[in-house]
């Protein structure tokens, strides 16, 4: 059975180091004692989002992170799907449509007027899994200001 735990202070030292195995997908660099001061932080506040670990069987098997922001364009709350991780022998297995799924569901909840999310251009398996989950390609590119 597939639940969705709302993380808690304690999950912390659970979820870092996941984030460490899916920053290692991309070899994306990850410095854990932020990692955790961030993770802290984040739970520790409702307003900035919302995360879950994701079980199986009363096994601990994944991650969510969706981080809150307000646009004038969407009218209100809108959310970005930050991190959805699964552990490497659970992929492939539904968990991550069902993992879509619910955070459709909790955005209904929680009045979001839209999800925003990144994926790696070779990542394919993830795109087909946000195709089949109703995401669509925005019409934009993506840019950024990294502050020094």
């Amino acid at each position: 059975m597939i639940q969705f735990k709302p993380s808690v202070l304690a999950d912390v030292e659970t979820i870092v180091p996941m984030m460490q195995e899916f920053y290692a997908i991309d070899n994306y660099p990850i410095n854990i004692e932020v990692s955790k001061a961030l993770l802290q932080e984040f739970i520790s506040s409702e307003n900035l989002g919302q995360s879950w670990l994701i079980l199986s069987d009363s096994e601990i098997v994944g991650y969510i992170i969706l981080t809150f922001i307000f646009s004038f364009e969407y009218q209100g709350k809108i959310a970005f799907l930050d991190e959805l991780y699964l552990t490497k022998k659970m992929r492939g297995k539904g968990l991550g449509t069902k993992a879509l799924e619910f955070i459709q569901s909790e955005s209904q909840k929680l009045s979001l007027k839209l999800i925003y999310l990144e994926v790696e251009q070779h990542n394919e398996k993830a795109q087909k899994l946000y195709f089949a989950s109703r995401f669509e390609l925005h019409n934009r590119k993506l840019m950024k200001y990294k502050i020094k």
